[in-house]
């Protein structure tokens, strides 16, 4: 009996090394199947450090117990699609950055400006999604 597919991201030399060694591309179509996200880890580590920190101070002020936040990827060849879940009803503030030296309210101006694209989406009964794709294609 064989194990579910699993697709893992690796360094370009390990991914070759490996697919040469499994001899199969884990269910996808024949061809070369290496992604390398070296060149977007920095803007999607931002990118989830924001969404979290942003979850994790909102989501449920006032209360003794930590909010449960959800951090999800999916992964295309073009794409790489970001989401955090969070209890809070109310939607993600996105307001123009004030003062430069301010030490609030400029994730969601990072978070536009390093995306390809960002929203969010109510799920009910209690809180919501924000979403986030990231191009995972290198510059040319």
């Amino acid at each position: 009996m064989s194990s579910p597919a699993q697709h893992v991201l690796r360094p370009p030399s390990e991914a070759a090394a490996h697919a040469s060694a499994s001899g199969t591309s884990h269910g996808l179509p024949p061809g070369p199947h290496i992604w390398s996200l070296d060149h977007c880890c920095e803007d999607t580590t931002l990118v989830i450090t924001e969404l979290t920190a942003n979850a994790a101070t909102h989501a449920a002020p006032g209360t003794s117990s930590a909010p449960e936040v959800r951090l999800g990827f999916r992964l295309n060849p073009t794409h790489l699609l970001v989401t955090v879940s969070d209890p809070d009803d109310h939607p993600p503030v996105h307001a123009p950055a004030g003062s430069p030296l301010e030490e609030h309210g400029r994730g969601l101006c990072i978070v536009d400006a390093l995306s390809e694209e960002w929203g969010w989406t109510p799920c009910p009964p209690a809180g919501k999604t924000v979403r986030v794709r990231l191009s995972a294609c290198p510059p040319l």
